[in-house]
């Protein structure tokens, strides 16, 4: 049996019963593995991929639905590249489609001359990194966890660093800042926010942080307190250009006061930032198109 994609119609209701916003046409890729086999290709190259998301890293699996079985090819955003869509002619067409994936994260069917492929993105969970447990933390990752985000919370202090505070939080360690932020995938999909209001925290994570492609980073406090680690890091020799991407102070314009309010800000900011988006209401962009 060769993969085949389904395309499915479903009403409202049966959107909202899986997890949709609303009904429409979706397709649906279905394909036999063979789990007791780790040589069949299909297998193999899924385990890969899968491995790899685990480290941090991101992959495209290529699926030819006009071909047979075993028509598949992994791509790797570290370079590694296994497999084939049963010809190297075929398997070069598709290698910009791989990559533009990879970027976007969006998957989806590409045809190309005769053939037809599956281009499937697999890629890690977003996680959101937050250095220092303060009240705005405690609020922050409970938010975003709801948004499909696996969390982090990292603290030199004991007291602040408890699963009290912090019952749903993925992963709570305490420990220098700077040592154990190296242990975490900073790549693209990481969201790194720092809340602890500490020059001593603050510095060296951002020293580590600019020098990575972390996807996101913000920092809590003023313009003036912002302004000044920003020049202390410049003294230090970081490019103007890799503090350009430290959001200070951070998160969005709400008019936020308290603790969650301020952490809605912030996770406002994460998405905007992650989708691209203008943060302007949307009822004022439908004004502009208009």
């Amino acid at each position: 049996m060769r993969p085949r994609l389904l395309e499915l119609d479903l009403g409202d209701e049966e959107a909202w019963e899986i997890g949709l916003t609303c009904g429409g046409t979706v397709e649906v890729l279905v394909e036999p593995l063979a789990l007791d086999h780790p040589d069949d290709v299909a297998t193999r190259l899924y385990d890969r991929a899968r491995t790899h998301a685990a480290r941090g890293g991101r992959g495209v699996l290529l699926t030819r639905l006009d071909g047979g079985p075993g028509a598949k090819r992994l791509v790797l955003d570290d370079g590694t590249v296994e497999g084939s869509l049963g010809d190297a002619g075929i398997d070069e067409r598709f290698s910009d489609d791989a990559r533009d994936a990879m970027a976007r994260t969006a998957s989806r069917v590409v045809v190309r001359d005769d053939a037809r492929v599956f281009v499937e993105v697999i890629a890690p969970p977003a996680l959101l990194l937050v250095v220092g447990g303060s009240h705005v933390a405690m609020p922050l990752t409970t938010m975003a966890r709801a948004l499909g985000y696996r969390t982090a919370v990292v603290d030199a202090r004991p007291q602040f660093a408890t699963r009290e505070r912090f019952a749903d939080v993925d992963d709570l360690r305490i420990g220098i800042p700077s040592e154990v932020v190296r242990e975490y995938p900073l790549v693209p999909s990481t969201a790194l926010v720092l809340v602890a209001h500490d020059y001593k925290y603050d510095i060296p994570v951002l020293k580590i942080a600019l020098a990575t492609d972390v996807g996101y980073i913000g920092m809590l406090g003023s313009s003036r307190r912002g302004t000044t680690i920003l020049r202390l890091l410049a003294e230090d020799g970081v490019s103007e250009t890799a503090l350009e991407r430290v959001h200070v102070p951070i998160g969005l314009d709400l008019g936020a006061r308290s603790a969650p309010e301020i952490a809605l800000a912030i996770l406002a900011e994460i998405q905007a930032a992650k989708g691209s988006g203008s943060g302007q209401p949307l009822s004022a962009k439908a004004r502009i198109r208009t």
